[in-house]
């Protein structure tokens, strides 16, 4: 093949063989070349954001380190009647906690927003509602309980995972938990507690959905332990455009797009640039001559075009994006000894009782299983073992990110999976307060003290004085 050289009015010429032995080459060939060329730039990109990932992780370490966990148990009084709206509002105020870090903070300091963990536990039949809380923010949980919950107990009490071990397989206990993701995309929601009221008669009555969960917590018996953690994390609004970009796509009648696919192979990717750029290209010149031809514009999706159904799942979207969520990240864990260890009784109902939060066309909880009878470490047994491993120390820290990534849920979803049971839930050995607060009297005798701010005197701020009148001021008579 001759060489292809392109003289230049300038006095030089530019020898163009390399690109002419480059397009000549075969399709394999092609990619290959480029990979060598440009694809070691994106080992370089892929190994500087795992170091920066490594080393963030590391800061975190160092930072969670510093951190002084308190259990809470909470026992309401059994006829204070509050429904899943105050629970709404204990997690809104639980919101103010979020500190929006930069990306200083984040990856030198390694500061990242605190999280919370609301737990139900069942300890041989004793069922507790408990609250995880950091040192810092415990009186902004009493708070929020205290404001929705005048009548709350609160106590704080001794971390009770250390009734199970840590190592498994053991001699003496086997572990089984189940991990629970979501369904669909997290900006879906679930079915949440407006969806649980019913009326059968002018009365409006409400079925609470802690019913058929906190069933299962009262079937634990001796040696055996059934806890429930729902872990939640303060996050920004970040996530509501993928609400928003959602609503937009099926509106337009836009099939949503998944994120599943896979570049088989990586020489493709230059080819994939290439043809996209090419199409970008056509389409320039395709709307260019549209316009001269004045062919109209395809006019956007409506609402009112939309099915009823589909309606319903752009309304219930915007509805989740409009209140404030968490990240988060639910699991049970059942933990027995070995002569009474029997997952199918408690582990599976909970399951199905979470089945209870699903609505067609929207949202569902995906149970994953980790765990069951105790095996012996061959195989794919190591696996197994591992993840039981792994699951009970991701429940004794408060992790959000164990086995997989975790999903956006709103304060009315986390009132609906977790809130303090209406006085109708007539669960055996429920906790709750035996005594009832009130006001002490008012002629009660208190101890004077000053406050930090002083009150100002109460009266009026000019006063008439009588005035003064000489007698030589008197008119004669």
């Amino acid at each position: 093949m001759n060489p292809l050289i392109l003289t230049t009015p300038f006095g030089f010429n530019i020898d163009l063989s390399f690109w002419q032995n480059f397009f000549a080459m075969p399709q394999p060939e092609m990619n290959r070349a480029i990979f060598a060329m440009v694809g070691w730039w994106i080992l370089v990109l892929l190994f500087f954001k795992i170091a920066a990932e490594v080393w963030m992780a590391m800061k975190q370490r160092e930072y969670m380190a510093t951190w002084e966990w308190v259990v809470l148990a909470v026992d309401i009084p059994a006829q204070f009647v509050q429904s899943p709206k105050a629970m709404e509002q204990v997690f809104a105020h639980l919101s103010g906690s979020f500190v929006p870090y930069d990306i200083q903070e984040r990856y030198w300091k390694g500061l990242i927003n605190k999280w919370y963990s609301f737990e139900i536990i069942s300890i041989e039949g004793y069922i507790q509602f408990v609250i995880r809380v950091e040192t810092q923010f415990r009186d902004l949980v009493e708070a929020a309980i205290y404001a929705q919950y005048s009548e709350a107990e609160i106590t704080e009490v001794e971390d009770y995972v250390g009734v199970a071990p840590d190592v498994y397989p053991n001699t003496t206990h086997d572990v089984q938990g189940v991990e629970f993701n979501l369904t669909e995309n997290e900006v879906y929601p679930i079915r949440t507690y407006p969806y649980f009221e019913y009326n059968i008669s002018k009365d409006v009555v409400f079925s609470d959905p802690m019913a058929a969960l906190l069933e299962n917590f009262s079937r634990i018996g001796p040696g055996e332990n059934l806890w429930f953690q729902l872990v939640i994390t303060p996050v920004d609004s970040s996530w509501k455009k993928d609400g928003i970009d959602l609503v937009k796509k099926i509106i337009a009648g836009k099939k949503e797009i998944k994120s599943s696919a896979v570049v088989s192979f990586i020489g493709d990717l230059p080819m994939m640039a290439a043809k996209t750029a090419m199409q970008a290209w056509n389409s320039k010149f395709d709307e260019e001559d549209d316009k001269k031809k004045g062919k109209k514009e395809e006019p956007a999706g409506k609402v009112s075009d939309l099915t009823p159904g589909a309606k319903l799942v752009v309304e219930s979207i915007e509805e989740k994006i409009s209140k404030i969520g968490f990240k988060s990240r639910l699991r049970i864990l059942y933990t027995a000894k070995k002569d009474v260890f029997q997952p199918n009784k408690c582990v599976s109902g909970v399951v199905g009782a979470m089945n209870q939060f699903s609505i067609n066309n929207r949202n569902s909880f995906k149970p994953k299983p980790v765990g069951g009878a105790n095996k012996s470490l061959v195989g794919s047994n190591i696996v197994a073992a591992f993840k039981e491993r792994k699951l009970k120390k991701c429940y004794r820290h408060k992790k959000l990110k164990p086995l997989d990534k975790p999903f956006i849920l709103n304060i009315e979803e986390l009132a609906t999976v977790w809130h303090f049971p209406l006085p109708l839930v007539k669960t055996p050995l429920l906790q709750k307060s035996l005594i009832k607060r009130s006001e002490p009297p008012i002629n009660l005798p208190v101890e004077n003290f000053e406050a930090p701010l002083k009150a100002k005197p109460v009266g009026p701020k000019f006063v008439d004085k009588p005035r003064e009148i000489n007698p030589e001021d008197l008119p004669y008579a």
